[in-house]
């Protein structure tokens, strides 16, 4: 399947056919009230943007996908495996409260609950198992790949939320493509050395004495290593290096930059 752009007053964002059961949404940088180096819609608190830009980013983007701003869940990405099971009394953490977590994955079965992962080049998914009623958001960046955090993020799903792997439906959103993901022989290592072995082999190739890195593909791989069908898995395929009219690329721009997030919601 194919990944849809939306438009809506000047913002931007996208959306998975394969999630049209479950309101969801990948923002762009195009949309909001932040000025440079965030302009404009930088959804990354802490950035050194303005709070109340941020919240009024927050306030529109979720007005678009038909969430409320003021329940979202933030992740706390230190680009581990952790997976965090969110409740209502998590609403509105780590951006109207402060977050006492630390996760680079969420997962829920609340109604109204709006999940939150960031990005600027790693790898964001969404997955949702409609006869569940339950919904997950990661933040899979190289490190999270290599530590299998799409894996454990659906084992949590089956495990506390009474999901099945092969009901997830996936979304993987825009990160950094293979053409721009140019990494040392750590990457590969770290990969090769997972759960995943020899099944990570065919994302890498070696350019002289670097390696180009297909993380999306990765991402991909380990929901398949989970159990998740491969017709249920929507790969974006936009690359956020080759785009900066649309995406905040860590790689291209360094810190002086915002984020984008992938956000769903029961």
């Amino acid at each position: 399947m194919s990944f849809v752009t939306h438009e809506q007053q000047n913002l931007v964002y996208l959306t998975s056919p394969l999630l049209d059961g479950v309101r969801h949404g990948f923002s762009t940088r195009r949309g909001g009230v932040s000025p440079a180096p965030w302009d404009t819609l930088n959804l990354g608190p802490g950035r050194g943007d303005a709070p109340e830009n941020v919240r009024e980013n927050y306030r529109r983007f979720c007005g678009c996908v038909g969430m409320a701003s003021e329940r979202t869940v933030l992740s706390l990405q230190v680009h581990r495996d952790d997976v965090r099971l969110c409740t209502a009394a998590d609403a509105g953490k780590g951006l109207i409260r402060e977050r006492d977590y630390e996760a680079d994955a969420l997962i829920t079965a609340e109604r109204d609950l709006p999940l939150v992962v960031f990005s600027a080049d790693c790898g964001i998914l969404l997955l949702h198992d409609p006869e569940a009623g339950c919904v997950g958001a990661v933040h899979a960046g190289w490190r999270g790949c290599a530590a299998g955090i799409v894996e454990k993020a659906v084992r949590e799903m089956v495990r506390l939320l009474g999901a099945r792997p092969e009901r997830i439906l996936a979304a993987v959103g825009p990160c950094i493509g293979q053409c721009c993901f140019e990494t040392d022989s750590d990457v590969p290592e770290a990969m090769a050395a997972s759960a995943l072995g020899t099944e990570a082999e065919a994302y890498w190739e070696r350019r002289g004495a670097k390696y180009h890195v297909d993380l999306a593909g990765l991402n991909r791989q380990w929901l398949l290593h989970a159990g998740v069908l491969p017709e249920h898995i929507d790969v974006c395929g936009l690359c956020t290096a080759c785009r900066p009219d649309l995406f905040w690329s860590h790689r291209k721009m360094g810190n002086a930059r915002g984020a984008q997030v992938a956000m769903i919601c029961l």
